[in-house]
């Protein structure tokens, strides 16, 4: 039966806790392929982009939050994407109409996925709004995909490659190991000679974003065991077994959000661990990963947005026992989408036990 959608959806999400990646290829699969097939605008292209798509995903599965697999399935598949030709004949602006029209999604998940301003994504979108209007431009995806059929997943294939891309990226961390500690193996053994073109070359630091969701307001994410966390406009909301529905408004004057910055907060767990979030505010670019050094530790943290940009976000993440043992105060880093530092906040003693509403301290 041919693929003749009515209208732009939202594809299903994995629920918490299910694991099964095969069930989510099934699941997931044509509405896939369909969006591929609107980025390449070929229909031999799409199922091949789809697949490495999902081959990708396959081999992190195990690392991937099962509230956010759509998020990452969708950044993985435009990353395809834009790599080689399609990033020279204007392929970050067919990704930015696909997903606007298509995929529904608003300007500040759009950019979220192409790890750009909101200011960039719109940009395109006014500029080519005066050319094609909106619902043109539906009816157009809508007449490219009429008689459109999406071909059968090919499961066993995509979860070998995968399997296969694991052991490979496995290899190359082992062997990056093997290079850091090569000098100090050199050192050991003695002065270094004459170096020159015989060395080893060195591995060059690759940046890579972090877990980043755009939320709607009021959406509950499961933060750790039995804390929620969610966003409205006026705030960061969570709830943990400790406290019940705690409060950081930024509308209020709370926060100087004209100057760059970022909070902190946490307390700790009933398995000894630490849970740690804060609002980041006021800064020049969206974030693309946050980072918190503790005890001697970085933890890349979990990164809640509000669709619409509205200049700050929340993070979180789980921190071991062991930092409070290892002393010295914890450092917040949010990065932008290159690797740049946006803002560094060196933190004194953590709030380890519950704040209510209405009694936050700066």
């Amino acid at each position: 039966m041919a693929y003749s959608p009515l209208r732009p959806a939202r594809p299903p999400r994995v629920r918490p806790g299910d694991g099964d990646f095969a069930g989510y290829a099934h699941d997931r699969w044509p509405r896939l392929v369909v969006t591929a097939r609107l980025l390449t605008e070929d229909a031999r292209d799409a199922g091949e982009l789809a697949r490495r798509t999902l081959v990708r995903v396959c081999a992190r599965w195990r690392r991937i939050p099962r509230n956010d697999v759509d998020f990452h399935v969708r950044r993985s598949l435009v990353r395809a994407h834009l790599r080689g030709r399609a990033r020279r004949t204007g392929g970050r602006r067919r990704v930015v109409l696909v997903l606007r029209y298509w995929e529904g999604l608003g300007e500040a998940e759009i950019a979220q996925v192409l790890g750009c301003s909101v200011g960039a994504v719109r940009a395109v979108l006014r500029r080519e709004g005066k050319r094609v209007p909106a619902e043109d431009r539906r009816t157009e995806f809508a007449a490219v995909l009429a008689g459109f059929v999406p071909p059968a997943v090919p499961l066993d294939g995509i979860r070998r490659d995968g399997a296969l891309r694991r052991r490979r990226r496995a290899g190359v961390v082992a062997a990056g190991c093997a290079l850091l500690l090569a000098p100090s193996a050199v050192l050991a053994a003695g002065p270094l000679g004459d170096g020159g073109a015989d060395g080893a070359p060195e591995v060059p630091d690759r940046f890579e974003p972090g877990p980043v969701r755009v939320v709607a307001p009021g959406e509950r994410v499961a933060a750790a065991p039995g804390v929620d966390v969610w966003l409205t406009p006026d705030g960061q909301h969570w709830s943990s077994p400790r406290a019940r529905n705690r409060f950081r408004p930024v509308s209020d004057g709370n926060l100087d959000r004209a100057v760059a910055g970022v909070s902190v907060q946490g307390e700790k767990l009933d398995d000894g661990t630490y849970f740690r979030s804060g609002v980041y505010y006021g800064l020049d670019a969206d974030p693309a990963r946050v980072e918190i050094r503790t005890g001697g530790r970085t933890v890349t943290a979990n990164v809640l947005t509000l669709a619409g940009s509205p200049g700050w976000g929340v993070w979180y993440a789980k921190t071991p026992p062991e930092d409070t043992a290892a002393g010295g105060g914890r450092t917040v880093t949010v990065y932008d989408a290159s690797g740049d530092a946006l803002v560094r906040s060196d933190l004194g003693p953590s709030v380890e036990q519950p704040v209510l509403v209405g009694a936050w301290r700066s």
